[in-house]
């Protein structure tokens, strides 16, 4: 499936409050492979950028002046992102931001636009309970090079977004057959002899890693965790 991982700055943290979009950031994905297709807008939120929302975005009200207001890009934002399963990094906030810019000009909501939304807040919850799971702690737990990351931005944050979307994915299409690729190990006589299968142990250290691991998932289950070797 299409795959669109999103990302917005704000004059704020609240749309109910009168607060707007100053960005949208968007990268596509196709399959688990990045496309190349983006769609990137500034965006003049016809009110004052806060002194606290630019410490955060860098983006002022001077350099949004001359940038197109959302109502001037919203059928090429619409056309981008639908039937596409939407990736955010809590989502209730960038979806929120987004649904009430096209409530004002009585256009769908993002939930009828695309197939669906998923949240990587959420998952990455479920998967490191208890843990920092913003950006850049995620970045730092999967090794994703954010340095370039020096203050909040749509199409930056949306880039390390797929990267961290992919690393915490990693492994999911692990049962997938590929039918149509050749089957190397046939001879026109029947199936070759296969070569001896080397067998690699798990270190020290990954060793304990996973017993730490599993030691996390029996505390956040209550000792229900079924991988404990007893």
């Amino acid at each position: 499936m299409r795959k669109i991982i999103l990302d917005t700055e704000t004059t704020g943290l609240d749309f109910r409050t009168g607060d707007r979009l100053v960005e949208i950031g968007c990268v596509e994905m196709i399959g688990r492979q990045l496309s190349g297709v983006r769609f990137h807008r500034y965006l003049n939120p016809e009110r004052e950028v806060p002194p606290g929302a630019t410490a955060i975005h860098g983006l002022t009200t001077e350099f949004l002046a001359d940038k197109p207001k959302f109502a001037e890009i919203v059928d090429e934002f619409m056309d981008f992102v639908r039937g596409a399963e939407i990736i955010i990094h809590n989502a209730a906030f960038d979806v929120g931001f987004l649904n009430n810019e096209l409530a004002l000009l009585q256009k769908e909501r993002i939930e009828q636009l695309s197939h669906s939304v998923t949240d990587t807040l959420r998952m990455a919850r479920e998967m490191r309970p208890g843990k920092k799971n913003n950006l850049n702690a995620l970045c730092s737990e999967f090794g994703i090079d954010n340095a370039s990351r020096t203050l909040h931005g749509a199409l930056l944050d949306a880039e390390l977004l797929a990267e961290v979307y992919l690393a915490m994915t990693r492994g999911q299409n692990s049962l997938t057959m590929d039918f149509a690729a050749p089957a190397a190990s046939m001879t026109t006589t029947g199936i070759s002899e296969r070569p001896p299968l080397k067998v690699l142990r798990a270190s020290e250290a990954e060793l304990a890693d996973h017993a730490r691991v599993l030691a996390d998932i029996g505390k956040e289950s209550k000792g229900k965790c079924l991988w404990r070797l007893s």
